[in-house]
């Protein structure tokens, strides 16, 4: 009984492991240049939403 918690402190450490080993994998299954145009395209969406807020904001300012 003194060793019940053996199992829960292995799978942990088995987890924590497993955790580490697949920290930099990507499952986009995207190629380097596929990953950075949709990157590009969705800060290209952001800015320009940026740019409108920015814009409606000084609009209200004025009136």
């Amino acid at each position: 009984m003194t060793r019940g918690n053996q199992r829960d402190l292995a799978r942990q450490k088995a987890q924590k492991k497993n955790q580490e080993l697949s920290k930099g994998k990507r499952n986009d299954n995207l190629t380097v240049e596929q990953r950075k145009a949709r990157d590009a395209e969705l800060m290209r969406e952001k800015q320009k939403k940026k740019e409108e807020d920015a814009a409606a904001a000084a609009a209200g300012k004025v009136k």
